[in-house]
């Protein structure tokens, strides 16, 4: 029996999540998903972050253009049974991984260091370091 590395392991681990994120975009780009506020949201699926034994599998989502963010994860987790199924079903894993929904802050925390690069403080700051380096 061949045992598979911790790379291997790893690669694995990435590929089945992002198998898990075209499944779940496609989904809610058809609007398999019979939801209402799901119907009217345009809905990004930015990642999904599976665990090493890949039975559990973060899900990272953005509206589009943020809007309705709270109401949308509400959405998704209420229709969370459904979309398991359809995962299970679409990905070849010994066990149907369960779904977790979370808002992807990523795109707020960039907007935010964005920001706060280009406030005045900071820019005087990083000029002074460039003066004495």
């Amino acid at each position: 029996m061949k045992t598979q590395s911790n790379e291997e392991r790893s690669v694995r681990v990435l590929r089945v999540g992002e198998q898990v994120r075209h499944v779940l975009s496609e989904i809610l780009q058809r609007g398999d998903v019979h939801d209402d506020v799901l119907a009217k949201h345009l809905v990004s699926i930015t990642e999904v972050r599976m665990s090493p034994d890949l039975r559990h599998a973060t899900v990272f989502v953005k509206p589009l253009l943020g809007k309705d963010e709270e109401v949308v994860i509400k959405a998704l987790r209420t229709n969370t049974a459904y979309l398991q199924r359809e995962v299970a079903h679409r990905v070849k894993m010994k066990y149907a991984a369960r779904l977790k929904f979370l808002a992807d802050e990523s795109f707020d925390e960039g907007s935010h260091i964005d920001k706060l690069l280009r406030s005045p403080e900071v820019a005087r700051d990083l000029g002074e370091e460039a003066e004495q380096g």
